[in-house]
């Protein structure tokens, strides 16, 4: 067929490491439109077939508060991680618009040593509504990444530091981004992403805001200690700064550790066969809705029952 033979050449181009190709590709995997989902199932299979979560591919999700410093941490980490010899894709998943579907797409800008790099590539990822911190697409983008060659994904969540449990969905490790020196550590974050954090760091350790993020690393410490006793996670709570090469390569280096042992102990073949699961389960729920969406009578009823729902002519879910 001539769409198949178009996105084998595609896929093709994606494996040579054109970079252009990976885009439009990550385009495709990003599609809503019905007239694009042949396509985009044919790249999933082959990118698929080719992947297969290869042995030593790490993914890591970073979630925390606005403000926080993510994308220049993250900056820095994927540096860290470029010397070291893997080449690192991220995900910058960015809020979208209720009201247009537009995104902000603004951090590739300030992740500048990684924007420069042939072995890493930032992608903005808009969420277009889908709730939990990331978008609707991360795992089909993740399963692409990888076939192109990218050993290692760092998600960057929308961070709203409430709602973002659903990377631990996508993700190996989480890592929190936290700041110090506001009073309360735990303000604004709910009990949900605390119990997913793998790591968790208090950003902006430096000059003035120094000892302030090293006794909030402390009572966050104390704290995590009373709401989860029972646990060791996360085992790496600290004071950092993105600034300082030498805070970089110890979460790095942290990392590297806790992949390790995740992968020796199999608790990783246990979580990305969990994972796998809630993404054949997402998918099922997806594609039924898009499937009654296409219907040909549904915008039509939309309207009406819209209006007799606003009326209070009839219960949402009735009408539903």
């Amino acid at each position: 067929m001539p769409g198949s033979r178009h996105i084998d050449s595609l896929y093709h181009e994606i494996r040579r490491g054109n970079r252009s190709a990976l885009g439009r590709g990550l385009t495709l995997i990003e599609s809503t439109s019905a007239g694009d989902e042949s396509d985009r199932t044919r790249l999933l299979e082959l990118a698929s077939a080719e992947s297969r979560a290869p042995a030593s591919a790490n993914r890591i999700a970073v979630t925390g508060v606005p403000g926080s410093g993510k994308s220049t941490l993250i900056d820095g980490l994927g540096a860290a991680l470029l010397n070291s010899g893997r080449r690192v894709a991220v995900l910058a998943v960015d809020p979208s618009s209720d009201r247009t579907g537009g995104s902000i797409l603004g951090d590739k800008t300030r992740m500048q040593r990684l924007a420069a790099s042939d072995d890493a590539f930032v992608r903005p990822s808009p969420t277009r509504g889908h709730s939990g911190g990331i978008a609707a697409t991360t795992r089909e983008s993740i399963v692409l990444l990888e076939a192109a060659g990218y050993d290692t994904t760092i998600i960057e969540t929308v961070g709203v530091g409430q709602s973002e449990t659903g990377v631990s969905a996508v993700a190996d490790l989480v890592l929190l981004v936290l700041l110090g020196g506001a009073g309360d550590s735990l303000q604004g974050i709910k009990r949900g992403i605390l119990e997913i954090a793998d790591l968790i760091v208090i950003n902006k350790a430096d000059g003035e805001n120094t000892d302030a993020a090293k006794r909030s690393a402390t009572e966050l410490r104390r704290a995590l200690h009373i709401l989860r006793p029972e646990s060791n996670h996360p085992r790496f709570v600290r004071s950092f700064s993105a600034f300082d090469q030498d805070d970089i390569d110890a979460l790095a280096n942290d990392m590297r550790d806790m992949m390790a042992e995740l992968r020796t102990s199999g608790r990783l073949a246990r979580s990305r066969a969990s994972q796998r699961v809630d993404w054949f389960e997402s998918a099922i729920d997806e594609l039924l809705r898009r499937r009654i969406r296409a219907h040909r009578n549904f915008d039509a009823a939309r309207e009406r029952l819209s209006e007799a729902v606003r009326e209070g002519s009839v219960d949402p879910a009735l009408a539903a």
